[in-house]
Order: structure tokens, then C-alpha cells, then sequence
């Protein structure tokens, strides 16, 4: 499919520069693609809470557990020139080498050590520092240097503890399109983000981004539900930086799809398999929960458990084996993630409602309001 199928027009006021002032108080755009055109409840409008009338006893919600690491670091040059890294994920069997996305990565050199500064100028004790091993390649251009490095931590730190250190000295890794001064002595939201970014489920650290649909949760709303007889059950799935990213191809079908590590236990399975036995439905918060449960998914419907890494890319025509409902914010142009909720509902169906959100002046992206999908036979 042509990736400008998946475009549409946002007016700029409509990006959520900050969450709603209760999580549960966001704005729901409920659609049950079963009801008949023109039904009541094919469409309607309504705020998070009100999850509670629109699900049934013995529905499952399906929770992504990760955890947003505060990976954004400034660390110096030994000519005291300031670089913002990301760091992206460490590699696989090194704890202490990291990918991680450097601002400006032309500046770096190979063997270039840089020091970090902490919050306030106090000693916090041992500091790591960074050293610079290799530029990688473009994603999108292979042939030519892209803004990623392959780094390593200096210094003896356990992974224990250089979580504790992201911790201390990092920033909430916000979306571009959140305007923040962060790591500047005016950043008076940076406490308001790491509550406000973060899930209040977040067990595993290792997002670079948050799942979105999951930031509407409280403890007391999950409470009410499960008095009603929804219960919940977690998958994990780390976030990465390519989640959000407009899809650069013409086609779909020359898309390279990011890679993202998720984890579905036993005991998952065990508690969606026994809710889809009773006849309740599976509810997706997320589109990162549905690639979870669509990657560990037979072609006949079988769940199985595991562990691994995940490039799955769900277009129109996609069959969808475990999830019936979906919960999800409202995405990018020509991003993976809208592509992903076309698949679910249909492209033209997925843009018609995108349509009437801007139109009832929904507030859109991470810090957005939320649609409710519930999807009919395919």
C-alpha cells in the first residue's frame, strides 16, 4: 500500500503538550465497528473512566508492564562542548556498551571520552564515563553515517546500577513534538514528567518511549473494573525509538520495521486463554501489547509464552488472532502505529474517525486522548 494512504492533517494546537489533569479524565472516542451504521453506540464520546460501562465481566485488559528509562544524558567533550545522548538499549551479553542516539554524532570521535555532570553540581558518588566506540550506519542509508553510536560505560557498575544512575542523572526521553527545556536550570516539569510518563503498572526498565494507551490508567480505576469482574493480566514490550517515527518508503512493502525485545510469561497465556474459554474479550491497551500477543500467536489462534525480538508490521489485510478490543491514543501520519490501527478496523474506517476526533477537537499523540475499538468478525 502507498504510505501517503495513511496521511492526514493536524492542526498543531491539537498536539498534547501535557497530559490530561487526571489520567482517567482524559477523553475516550468509543467505536464498535459491530453495531449497525447509524446505531447509538457505534460511535460516542465519553472520558477514560468510563471503561467501566463499556467493558463486560470477564473481559481481560491486556497491560504493557515496561518501564521508560530515563535515557536522555548530557555529557561534555574535554573542550566543554555539551552532547545529548539517548541511549537506546545495551548490547546483547555487554551490560556496559549501548546504543544510543547522539546530538550532534558528526562531533563525536572513535575513542572520545566524555564526562557527565550531575543534577545541582553535587558529588553523588562514583560517575561512569562514556566512551565513544563506533558510528553506525544509517538505517534508511546504509552506505552513509547515521546519528547512532555504539558506547560504553566506563567504570566498575553493575546494571543495578547504572539503572540507578539513568535514575539520578537522566531525562524523561519525551517525544520531539512535547516542547521541554530539558537538562537547563528552568526545567521546573521534569518531576511532572517522570510521574506522568511512566505507567502506573511499570515494573521492567527499558522503553525509550512510554505506552501511551497505558498512561490513563489509575490504581483506582484498575480497582473498579476488577470489582466488575475485568481483570488484568501484563505482557512486556520495550518501547523503542522507531515506534513513532513516519514510515520514509513510498511503499509499505519497503518498510524495514524497527525492532522492539518484548516477554509473554506463562502465566499471561494461562490468564488470556482462560478469559477467551469463558467467552470474554481480549483488550489490547496499546498497540504495543497488540504486537505482543500477534507475534507470539499461531496462525490458529494458539498463544504460546516467550521471549524475544519482535518486527512485526500489521497493515490492512493483517490477521488479527488474539485481540478483540484496542485502546489506543491517537498517532502520526504515516506512522506504523496508524497503520497498525487501519489493520484492525479498516483504513478508510481508522481516517473517518481520525476525521471526527480533530473535528470534536480531540487532543492528539502521547500526552492525548484515547480511542476505544471494538472490533467486528473479519
Amino acid at each position: 500500500m502507498r504510505v501517503d494512504d495513511f496521511d492526514y492533517e493536524l492542526p498543531r494546537e491539537l498536539i498534547a503538550q501535557a497530559p490530561a489533569d487526571k489520567r482517567d479524565a482524559a477523553r475516550l472516542l468509543y467505536f464498535d465497528e459491530s453495531a449497525p451504521r447509524g446505531a447509538e453506540l457505534a460511535t460516542r464520546h465519553g472520558v477514560i473512566s468510563d471503561l467501566i460501562e463499556l467493558l463486560e465481566p470477564g473481559d481481560l485488559l491486556v497491560l504493557n508492564n515496561t518501564r521508560v528509562r530515563a535515557a536522555r544524558l548530557f555529557a561534555y567533550r574535554a573542550t566543554g562542548a555539551r552532547v545529548e545522548f539517548l541511549f537506546l538499549r545495551p548490547e546483547q551479553g555487554q551490560p556496559k556498551r549501548w546504543t544510543a542516539l547522539v546530538n550532534p554524532a558528526r562531533k563525536i570521535k572513535v575513542d572520545e571520552v566524555l564526562t557527565f555532570e550531575l543534577p545541582g553540581g553535587t558529588d553523588h558518588g562514583r560517575v561512569p564515563t562514556l566512551r565513544a566506540i563506533e558510528r553506525l550506519p544509517h538505517d534508511a542509508e546504509p552506505d552513509k553515517p547515521g546519528p547512532t553510536w555504539l558506547v560504553d560505560f566506563e567504570g566498575e557498575f553493575s546494571p543495578e546500577q547504572l539503572e540507578e544512575f539513568f535514575e539520578l542523572a537522566g531525562h524523561m526521553p519525551l517525544p520531539p513534538y512535547i516542547s521541554r527545556k530539558q537538562g537547563t536550570a528552568d526545567d521546573s516539569t521534569e518531576a511532572f514528567d517522570r510521574e506522568r510518563y511512566q505507567t502506573v503498572f511499570n515494573e521492567t526498565p527499558g522503553a525509550v518511549a512510554a505506552p501511551t494507551a497505558g498512561l490513563h490508567f489509575t490504581p483506582e480505576l484498575l480497582d473498579s473494573l476488577a470489582r466488575k469482574g475485568i481483570g488484568n493480566t501484563t505482557v512486556t514490550l520495550h518501547v523503542g525509538l522507531g515506534t513513532f517515527a513516519t514510515v520514509e518508503a513510498a511503499d509499505t512493502a519497503d518498510h524495514k520495521m524497527h525492532s522492539e525485545r518484548y516477554e509473554l510469561l506463562p502465566s499471561a497465556v494461562q490468564e488470556i486463554e482462560k478469559a477467551r474459554a469463558n467467552g470474554g474479550r481480549i483488550v489490547c491497551v496499546g498497540t504495543t501489547a497488540v504486537r505482543v500477543l500477534e507475534s507470539c500467536a499461531a496462525q490458529d489462534g494458539v498463544l504460546r509464552a516467550g521471549v524475544g525480538e519482535t518486527r512485526l508490521f500489521l497493515t490492512p489485510g493483517s490477521k488479527f488472532h488474539v485481540c478483540d478490543m484496542l485502546l489506543t491514543n491517537f498517532h502520526l501520519p504515516k506512522s506504523t502505529l496508524l497503520m497498525l490501527v487501519s489493520a484492525f478496523i479498516g483504513r478508510d474506517q481508522a481516517l473517518g474517525l481520525y476525521a471526527e476526533a480533530i473535528g470534536q477537537r480531540y487532543r492528539f499523540f502521547s500526552y492525548g486522548d484515547a480511542m476505544l475499538l471494538a472490533r467486528g468478525s473479519h
